[in-house]
């Protein structure tokens, strides 16, 4: 008798293993990050060597949710990509077995970075408004239909995945603290009532197809370009670095915003985290070199340092009376011609 319950109770404990072990080989579960610089992880300062131009990080949150969650991410997110690009070269990546889908785009769209490089301007050779009244008029007007399409054809290709989109930060904390770029307060207040208009009309989308969409706003709130504790990059050498989220912007800013929302649980990007994501460098590169002479379609888009020695900053600076090699004289104009801009914008709305 006792040694027939000794046999059924080694039998039950068997059982139990069985149920409760995972499946050796068992597949791990489809993420596929699509999108652009703010997903691939430009300003991290690392990237892949895939042999694009994409700058793909394994730093990016992307990455660090991956790792700590053990899915099998495809890192399709690409620097410069616009919503025609992720249609044409990046949906590819997603099936029906696709389990996670992350996404940001429309920034590029918009012009982001041609409008920060018009910003970043001495206020007497630049017309920072006329940049971003023209973004935001995309914005309001053309973008919303961009990407009603473009998360259609998401959900039709990955019909079960979890879906995040994801938004862009606010850039500015109302001061300019590098040398060599001269936005002024109002502007930086524009630019960042710009991300918060292309949020809301992504979170509109995102929301009409059942998405989720992950507001990056207050996650970065004290961490702008000139914070303290930056979780954006202010102006960078290399200069395509400048006015993306960094490191720590990855790990302390989207990762534990973005996680949650994917996969039900707060990742906290730990240094083994960050060791773990580190190690699939290779594979990852490896896995989307496949997809290189695709990638070579997507034009970069990057901010471009402000050169007061051009011609049209040297016709600009006559006009102005200003002496582009002293930079008292430089500063002065730039304070009232931005002055007047800024009066002239409150006058006009």
């Amino acid at each position: 008798m006792i040694r027939n319950l000794s046999v059924a109770a080694a039998v039950a404990v068997g059982l139990l293993i069985a149920v409760s072990a995972p499946v050796v080989g068992a597949a791990a579960p489809s993420y596929v990050a699509l999108g652009d610089s703010y997903s691939s992880g430009v300003g991290t300062r690392t990237y892949i060597n895939d042999g694009t131009s994409c700058q793909r990080s394994v730093y990016a949150y992307p990455s660090l949710i991956a790792a700590a969650r053990g899915y099998s991410l495809n890192l399709r997110a690409c620097s410069g990509a616009k919503v025609s690009d992720v249609t044409s070269t990046q949906l590819s990546a997603l099936t029906a077995t696709t389990s996670y889908v992350t996404i940001s785009v429309g920034g590029n769209d918009a012009g982001f970075a041609d409008v920060l490089t018009e910003c970043a301007q001495p206020g007497w050779m630049s017309d920072c408004n006329g940049a971003i009244n023209g973004a935001q008029a995309y914005i309001n007007n053309t973008l919303p239909g961009s990407l009603s399409t473009l998360y259609a054809s998401i959900r039709s290709r990955a019909p079960k995945a979890k879906v995040v989109v994801v938004g862009y930060p606010r850039v500015f904390n109302g001061e300019d603290c590098n040398a060599l770029t001269w936005f002024s307060p109002d502007e930086e207040t524009r630019l960042n009532q710009t991300a918060d208009l292309i949020n809301s009309k992504i979170s509109a989308q995102a929301t009409a197809k059942g998405f989720t969409f992950a507001n990056p706003t207050t996650a970065f709130t004290g961490h702008a370009v000139c914070a303290d504790v930056e979780y954006l990059n202010g102006l960078s050498n290399p200069v395509s670095d400048s006015y993306h989220p960094n490191k720590a912007g990855h790990a302390s800013g989207y990762t534990p915003l973005v996680s949650p929302k994917l996969t039900g649980t707060a990742v906290v990007a730990t240094a083994r985290v960050s060791s773990l994501a580190g190690r699939t460098a290779t594979s990852q590169a490896a896995r989307q070199r496949q997809y290189a002479a695709a990638d070579s379609l997507i034009k970069p888009q990057t901010f471009r340092l402000p050169n007061l020695h051009s011609a049209k900053a040297l016709a600009a600076a006559k006009r102005a009376g200003v002496d582009v090699n002293s930079r008292a004289s430089v500063d002065r104009a730039d304070k009232a011609y931005s002055a007047a801009q800024a009066r002239a914008w409150r006058l006009s709305h």
